[in-house]
């Protein structure tokens, strides 16, 4: 990760301070590489440079390793930057700002003690987590409570340089959770968008699995920076680097092979050469993210003023204390006839008119749910009238013009919610929402809308889309050739077992 952090940078080298963290420093072994690495590729360009390591570990254990490890190396000065404690919760380094950032946070983890000290997911104002970005004030990173891997690395956005030449770089190991989960509006899906709508991801290095002692799982590595070189600006370079690794002699747990040298040099080499080959794939920003609409379809109601129905309606209101209601639907079915009647709206104004009292939500909640079914082949059910001129008509979002009592009029219907589905769309979807939903949704539900209230815009990556190899199919006569096999090994055998059997 050192080499994928410096070495892109490595001419923008001035001499100077620079200051390196990891708010995860495990044993300490990423900071002390990477100062290393660092000094050497300042010696290569000729600058004289001071490099300053801190970082934070809530692990006791795992903290006192660090720290010996700087002690041990005779950095004494740098030991006191290892600081113990969450760097959720209790981020130690609340005002400083670095140069270069990484680390490998724990994947799965779960944060929720953290976020009940930082006041619980209802009350967590913390401006590292709850910041301002594409019209929302109160925009959430804040990411599920059983893992926090991704808040690890809006930590170390919080902390880049703005007002440097160089600004920051930083380089984190995530497993594929960190990719695609969360919806759109979710935590996760927000700091993939954050990020990437801020132009700060430059690539992901999909790596070898059983890379890691404990567990065979996927890993990548995440760079991002917030000075993208000119030819990198608004791209994502994917890099699948999971044939790139060299064998262990003996397995150490799960972990079976290491990246060598060669296979390094290999990774940084796809990552600075910036090009689309088997193993590398660059991508607009927009081609991650997504749109994810609501799809509603109108409630339609049937009456039914039949005798059993009327006597079912007059319980329920008895219950409720509406017996004048009751009667007055009786009355109305002797005008109107048992039905069914597909118009719940007609039916409701039919209920208007002959009442001498107010047709309050508690009554009209009686009718619904005492008389009223739902039936596909009735009229939507009416939710809101609008006078022509104050909204305008636009049925891909359900507001319809229609004519009531000769009038015309746009009405927006109720929906169905048993019926209620929804659609990603992606963002560099040509004609974007409309298109899509004229050409895929409407010829097959032409009474569906958008409720536009509920569009989210998501982003998630998949490798496997990209990446993904599918194994060739065996020919006719490879299946030919083996069912001819099978048959002569069980030729005679039939035979064989009857012979036995008598």
């Amino acid at each position: 990760m050192a080499q994928l952090v410096f070495l892109p940078v490595a001419n923008q080298i001035e001499s100077g301070t620079y200051l390196v963290y990891d708010g995860t420093c495990d044993t300490g072994g990423m900071l002390t590489v990477a100062e290393e690495t660092l000094a050497d590729l300042a010696v290569q360009v000729g600058k004289d440079v001071s490099i300053h390591l801190f970082g934070q570990e809530v692990n006791p254990e795992t903290y006192a390793i660090a720290k010996a490890d700087l002690l041990l190396k005779g950095e004494g000065l740098e030991a006191e930057n290892i600081v113990f404690g969450s760097t959720l919760s209790a981020d130690a380094f609340p005002a400083r700002k670095f140069d270069f950032m990484l680390s490998n946070p724990p994947y799965g983890k779960s944060w929720k003690t953290d976020m009940e000290r930082m006041g619980g997911r209802g009350d967590l104002f913390d401006p590292r987590f709850i910041i301002e970005h594409g019209g929302d004030p109160e925009y959430s990173l804040i990411t599920r409570s059983s893992d926090g891997q991704l808040m690890f690395l809006v930590n170390k956005l919080s902390k880049m340089k703005r007002g440097t030449a160089l600004g920051s770089r930083i380089a984190e190991v995530h497993n594929g959770s960190s990719l695609f989960t969360g919806d759109a509006g979710q935590g996760e899906s927000n700091i993939r968008r954050w990020i990437i709508e801020n132009d700060w991801l430059e690539a992901i290095i999909a790596l070898p699995l059983n890379m890691f002692y404990n567990t065979g799982i996927a890993t990548y590595i995440w760079v991002l920076s917030n000075r993208k070189p000119a030819q990198r600006q608004g791209q994502v370079q994917l890099i699948d680097a999971t044939g790139w690794s060299t064998p262990l002699r003996k397995n150490l747990g799960q972990k079976n092979c290491e990246l060598s040298e060669a296979d390094i040099q290999r990774i940084v080499e796809a990552f600075l050469a910036f090009e689309e080959t088997e193993q590398s794939r660059i991508f607009p920003n927009r081609a991650f993210g997504y749109w994810k609409i609501t799809v509603e379809r109108p409630l339609r109601l049937r009456v039914d003023l039949s005798a059993a129905a009327r006597v079912r309606f007059r319980q329920a209101c008895q219950e409720a204390g509406e017996g004048d209601l009751a009667d007055l639907v009786d009355r109305l079915a002797t005008d109107l006839g048992p039905g069914p009647h597909l118009d719940f709206n007609a039916f409701l104004a039919a209920v208007e008119k002959a009442a001498d009292f107010n047709l309050t939500k508690k009554r009209q909640k009686l009718l619904r749910e005492a008389l009223a079914e739902k039936d596909e082949a009735a009229e939507p059910v009416i939710a809101k009238v609008h006078k022509p001129g104050k909204v305008e008509a636009d049925p891909l979002a359900g507001r319809y013009a229609v004519e009531i009592g000769g009038k015309p009029r746009v009405v927006e219907y109720e929906a169905n919610t048993e019926l209620r589905d929804t659609e990603q769309i992606p963002l560099l979807e040509e004609g974007g929402i409309a298109a899509f939903f004229r050409r895929e949704v409407m010829p097959y539900v032409p009474d569906a809308w958008i409720d536009e209230g509920k569009t989210r815009v998501g982003y998630e990556i998949s490798f496997n889309r990209y990446f993904y190899k599918p194994e060739p199919l065996r020919t006719l006569a490879e299946i030919r050739a083996d069912i001819e096999a099978l048959e002569r090994e069980t030729d005679g055998l039939l035979e064989q077992i009857l012979v036995d059997v008598a």
